[in-house]
C-alpha cells in the first residue's frame, strides 16, 4: 500500500537516465534503496537505464514544498488566462530566484515537450511531488480540467502551508526562548559566578544555604561544560537523525505530540484539518474513495493517523461505509464523524469534510493565537524567576555583610 506510513525511511534518491520502449531517450529521479532497485524497477516500466547515480545535496537552497505551492498557483493561474502549457513552464522556470526550482521546472518542460504526459513528468520527481499531487493533476488531464484541478491543489497546498507555519510558530517561540535562556544561565555559570566566589573567599563567614547551591552548580557546569553541552546538543542532533530517519522514533514522537497538554489539542485539531481538506480535495476531483485514502494518510503529517487512516481504507475496500470504518479507529472527533455521515447521505462528502476543514483551520488560528499571548507573559516569568534567582543567591553575602558593617 503507497502510504507514506509504509515508506523505507533508509531509501536514497537516484537521478537516472535511459531510453523507453520506443528508443526515446528519458531520465528522472526516484526513490529507492540501491542502484540495483533502480534499475529493476525501471526495467519493469520498460525502461533500459544507462546511467543511475545517488543524487548529491546541492549548495543552493533546497526546494521547499512552499515553492511547490507557489509554482502550482502561478502554472493554474497561467492555464487559466489561456497561456500554452510550455510557455507558462518557461515563465516560472526563469522568474524563479531558486536555481534548483528552475532546473527542475526545465527538467519537466523537456519531458512533457517530448510527449510525456503532465503527471507522468511529476512522478519522476517524487521528492517534490507526492502521490496526493500527481493523481490530482492525471485526474485533471483525464477529465480535461486541468487548470481547475491545479487551482484547487494550489489552494489545498497553500491552506497546509499555512497550517504548518502557524504549528511551527507556536512551537518555535517558546522553543528559541528556552534555547537562549540555557546559553545565558551557562555563561553566568561560567564565567559570572567564579568571579563572585573569589570575593567570597576573602569574608570568612559562613554563605547562605543558596549561595552555596548556586556556586555547586557553578562548579559542576566549569568543570563538565564539554560533557552538559555535548549531551545536549549531541543529544539533540542524533535524536532529530532518529526522528527523521527511523520509523518507530516517528510512531513514538506522534504519539507523545498528540498527548502533550495544550500542544497536542493544537496539533490534533491541525492534523484533522489537512486530514480532512485532503479527502475532500481527492474526492472533489473524481478520485475514488479506495485510491484517495492512499494519499490522505501521508498527508496528514502523523503516523498515527497514517496507520488509522490504512485501516479505514481496507474497511471502506471491503464494504464498510467511511463514517463507521472511521468511527472504528477512535481518533476522529464527533463533529468530523457527523458531517461525514450527512455527507454519505446526501451525496456531497467533499463539500462537507471541506466544511470540517474550514472549522479545524479557524480552530488553528484561534489556539495560535491565544497560545501567543498566552506565552509570552509565562516565559517572562519563568525566565525572571531563574535568572532573579541567581542574581539574589549572588548578592545574599553581600546584603550580610552590609548588615554587619
Amino acid at each position: 500500500m503507497a502510504t507514506a506510513a509504509s515508506k523505507s525511511i533508509k531509501d536514497f534518491v537516484f537521478e537516472w537516465e535511459g531510453k523507453d520502449r520506443n528508443g526515446k531517450q528519458v531520465r528522472g529521479e526516484l526513490r529507492a534503496g540501491g542502484e540495483n532497485q533502480v534499475t529493476a524497477a525501471l526495467r519493469r516500466q520498460g525502461i533500459v537505464t544507462t546511467k543511475v547515480k545517488k543524487r548529491r545535496t546541492t549548495r543552493g537552497a533546497r526546494i521547499k514544498p512552499k515553492d511547490i505551492a507557489i509554482f502550482t498557483r502561478q502554472l493554474a493561474t497561467m492555464m487559466k488566462a489561456g497561456v500554452p502549457l510550455l510557455q507558462a513552464f518557461d515563465i516560472v522556470g526563469r522568474g524563479n530566484p531558486n536555481p534548483n526550482v528552475t532546473k527542475l521546472l526545465n527538467d519537466i518542460r523537456s519531458d512533457v515537450e517530448t510527449g510525456t504526459s503532465l503527471s507522468a513528468s511529476f512522478r519522476k520527481h517524487p521528492l517534490y511531488f507526492n502521490s496526493l499531487y500527481c493523481n490530482l493533476v492525471e485526474a485533471g488531464e483525464a477529465a480535461g480540467i486541468l487548470e481547475e484541478l491545479l487551482d484547487r491543489l494550489a489552494e489545498y497546498m497553500e491552506k497546509t502551508e499555512g497550517i504548518k507555519s502557524k504549528i511551527k510558530s507556536a512551537l518555535m517561540y517558546p522553543i528559541s526562548v528556552i534555547v537562549v535562556a540555557f546559553v545565558v544561565v551557562a555563561v553566568i555559570m561560567i564565567w559570572v559566578i567564579p568571579s563572585f566566589k573569589q570575593v567570597f573567599a576573602s569574608f570568612g563567614a559562613e554563605l547562605p544555604a543558596p549561595t552555596l547551591m548556586v556556586m555547586a552548580m557553578s562548579d559542576f557546569f566549569v568543570e563538565y561544560w564539554w560533557l552538559i553541552f555535548g549531551l545536549i546538543f549531541g543529544g539533540g542532533y542524533f535524536f532529530l537523525q532518529a526522528w527523521r530517519r527511523s520509523e518507530k522514533v516517528q510512531f513514538f514522537m506522534d504519539r507523545v505530540m498528540l498527548k502533550l497538554p495544550i500542544f497536542g489539542t493544537l496539533v490534533e485539531k491541525s492534523v484533522v484539518a489537512r486530514w480532512t481538506r485532503t479527502l475532500s480535495t481527492m474526492f472533489a476531483a473524481g478520485v475514488p474513495l479506495v485510491e484517495a485514502l492512499d494519499s490522505v494518510g501521508g498527508a496528514a503529517g502523523n503516523m498515527i493517523y497514517a496507520r488509522a487512516t490504512e485501516k479505514i481504507q481496507q474497511e471502506v475496500s471491503t464494504g464498510t461505509s467511511l463514517t463507521n470504518a472511521m468511527t472504528n479507529v477512535q481518533l476522529f472527533p464527533s463533529m468530523v464523524l457527523q458531517m461525514c455521515a450527512i455527507g454519505e447521505e446526501s451525496g456531497s462528502i467533499d463539500h462537507m469534510l471541506s466544511k470540517a476543514a474550514d472549522f479545524y483551520e479557524a480552530e488553528v488560528d484561534d489556539m495560535v493565537a491565544g497560545l501567543s499571548s498566552l506565552m509570552e507573559p509565562i516565559i517572562i516569568v519563568l525566565l525572571g524567576t531563574i535568572i532573579g534567582g541567581i542574581v539574589v543567591s549572588m548578592y545574599l553575602p553581600i546584603f550580610q555583610l552590609g548588615q554587619v558593617v
